[in-house]
């Protein structure tokens, strides 16, 4: 299994499968024709292809940490 370029290790990768793949189960459309029928595969060739839209959020600074903790308190 390689990693595609756009996915930072192989942690993330295995995550996006796995949301990837529950969404498919509940009745989402692959976004790709394959032969497989598992949806962890499908999920995995949708990444492998590049038609998998995601996005990867910075974390949050501590200052921002604790003004989002502050909001969250009120």
């Amino acid at each position: 299994m390689e990693i595609p370029q756009r996915v930072d290790s192989k942690f993330r990768l295995i995550l996006l499968v796995a949301k990837r793949a529950r969404q498919l189960q509940a009745g989402a459309r692959p976004l790709v024709q394959s032969p497989y029928k598992k949806p962890t595969k499908i999920a995995l060739q949708e990444i492998q292809a590049g038609v998998l839209p995601f996005e990867v959020e910075e974390p949050l600074t501590e200052e921002a940490e604790k003004a989002a903790k502050m909001k969250a308190a009120k």
